[in-house]
């Protein structure tokens, strides 16, 4: 008889997630008493260790850690409201709503907008947020092959409805590449469907000012678009937003569960956000952070990594098996690059994952990239 101990099937050893206890100190790791050079975090401007915005954290943890309540409740800081507006007017978009995580926002998002009637049509690689907002929110999922807004077009003409949604990460986090924003907003205007937009990865570090893959194409804000951005990965807080119309937002206060549900972001957090966003107008770390991956492409040129260019920047090697080896030879060599294995990323594309942060200095990647060349 089944019972807690035998509940799940056993993981094989070479696909078990482990929570390996590790502590972080700017671009380094602590793990297990050895200190490791970090290429495997999101923090890529390295603004969650700038003085700057850890002095203001703290200042906001004089008042209280935790927020206390939802934001319907009690937990609504008028920080808050000030970076919606913030984040609003940089992006240039008429609201902005800050939720607990891109999880919780995602998941919260398309609750929010779809049900059973509502036809949603999704990139096959798209992040495990958007992939699971879509199956709970109980609207009729169309996966389109990975970037192909061809096959996109095919699906949107065989699936006609009063209400259609396209969801696409904005740069995807396994490969660093990047969807066609504009191609996408073009579809969706021309088949009469929202666009729900996740650029986690993209937004402070790519495109114009940081502004993100939909920056440069000059679509945000456009009536049919929805964006998603996070406080975790380049502005180095935590936490996430979204991005539309005062009406869509202001639906959303109404609608969604994971914001009316949820303990509302510590002040701290929020603060820090609102710290990282001025540093990430100013526009140095983002210009380290592009000498660094350009410098970072340049010496590891030929070992076979996917085109990227973003910060993520992925050696697929294909077994399970190697992949692990190589994370523990580049580990033995001081440097954190964890193995990713399915189910995370497809069958027979297991990989490391290096992404580069403007906190990494020309010496760390050219010794990574010896490294590298001794490996491979």
């Amino acid at each position: 008889m089944p019972d807690s101990r035998n509940w799940f099937p056993e993981t094989p050893e070479t696909r078990r997630r482990r929570f390996t206890a590790s502590r972080r100190q700017g671009v380094y790791i602590h793990l297990n008493g050895k200190r490791l050079i970090n290429f495997a975090s999101n923090d890529y401007l390295g603004l969650s260790f700038h003085p700057d915005v850890c002095m203001v954290a703290r200042g906001a943890l004089d008042d209280a850690v935790g927020s206390g309540a939802s934001r319907l409740v009690s937990g609504d800081d008028p920080v808050l409201h000030r970076l919606e507006e913030k984040l609003a007017s940089w992006k240039g978009y008429e609201a902005c709503l800050i939720a607990g995580s891109g999880m919780l926002a995602n998941i919260g998002l398309l609750q929010a907008l779809a049900d059973r009637h509502t036809h949603v049509f999704s990139d096959k690689l798209n992040h495990a947020s958007l992939v699971d907002g879509v199956r709970l929110s109980g609207g009729q999922s169309h996966r389109y092959a990975h970037l192909s807004n061809q096959q996109l077009e095919l699906q949107l003409n065989k699936h006609p409805a009063a209400r259609r949604i396209i969801v696409s990460d904005g740069i995807f986090s396994m490969d660093g590449d990047s969807a066609d924003a504009a191609g996408l907003l073009k579809l969706a205007e021309a088949y009469d469907t929202l666009l729900v937009i996740d650029d986690a990865h993209g937004t402070g570090c790519m495109g114009p000012e940081g502004k993100g893959i939909t920056g440069g194409d000059t679509i945000s804000g456009h009536a049919r678009l929805i964006e998603v951005g996070t406080f975790g990965k380049a502005f180095g807080s935590y936490g996430a937003f979204i991005l539309g119309t005062r009406e869509l937002i202001e639906g959303l206060r109404q609608r969604q569960r994971t914001v009316i549900y949820s303990t509302a972001l510590p002040v701290a957090m929020v603060a820090a956000a609102e710290t990282a966003l001025e540093l990430i107008q100013s526009g140095e770390q983002r210009q380290q952070l592009k000498r660094n991956l350009k410098l970072f492409k340049q010496l590891t040129a030929g070992l076979g990594f996917m085109v990227s260019d973003s910060p993520i920047q992925p050696l697929v090697v294909g077994s399970d098996e190697k992949a692990l080896q190589m994370a523990t030879a580049l580990r033995d060599a001081a440097f954190f690059v964890p193995a990713i294995r399915p189910p995370t990323v497809p069958e027979g594309t297991a990989r490391l994952r290096f992404t580069l942060s403007a906190g990494h200095s020309e010496e760390m990647i050219e010794k990574l990239s010896t490294c590298l060349r001794a490996l491979l």
